[in-house]
């Protein structure tokens, strides 16, 4: 069985995740581990929870002028979210206008993995490229980003195995 998710992970945690795969135990452990989906739905509350995270941890870093949950943002392609600058002239000035967008699919999913993203995608405004200082301020901001990274890929597999959404509006 592939794991594409967890493709990047040694082989040995691999293999723990292979049988609870297999059985079709995957959702139920990570619901188990994860009972409820958080309640950040709107694109107004998806905006307010960045910018209080980019208050506590980025004061000085530019400002956002948009946050919003995204439906064409595409997870098989591998984006969880996207952090965009817009530039523009006006008049003799350049600006630029910073924007996150975050997959639809994650309007349902336990608050850490929501703040996983968001951490990510803010550590952007600081730094572009995927790299060491970027990851360090990653878990500045959330120590356990890695275990939430690994635990949302456990989630993907789950959904690209054919498992159900976990945590719908029904079930939260």
């Amino acid at each position: 069985m592939r794991l594409k998710y967890l493709a990047h992970y040694p082989e040995p945690l691999q293999a723990q995740v292979r049988p609870l795969a297999e059985a079709g135990r995957l959702g139920e452990a990570l619901q188990r581990r994860f009972p409820q989906a958080h309640d950040v739905r709107t694109d107004g509350a998806l905006y307010d929870y960045t910018q209080s995270l980019k208050s506590e941890f980025m004061r000085n870093a530019q400002p956002l002028s948009k946050v919003l949950y995204d439906s064409k943002l595409h997870v098989v392609r591998h984006a969880l979210g996207t952090h965009t600058t817009v530039s523009r002239v006006q008049g003799q000035k350049l600006k630029a206008r910073h924007e996150i967008r975050v997959a639809s699919l994650f309007r349902e999913v336990p608050l850490e993995w929501l703040r996983m993203i968001v951490v990510h995608e803010l550590a952007h405004l600081k730094v572009r490229e995927h790299d060491k200082a970027f990851y360090a301020l990653c878990t500045h901001m959330e120590p356990a980003y890695h275990q939430h990274e690994f635990d949302l890929r456990l989630y993907m597999t789950h959904l690209d195995l054919g498992g159900q959404a976990l945590w719908t509006p029904a079930a939260a």
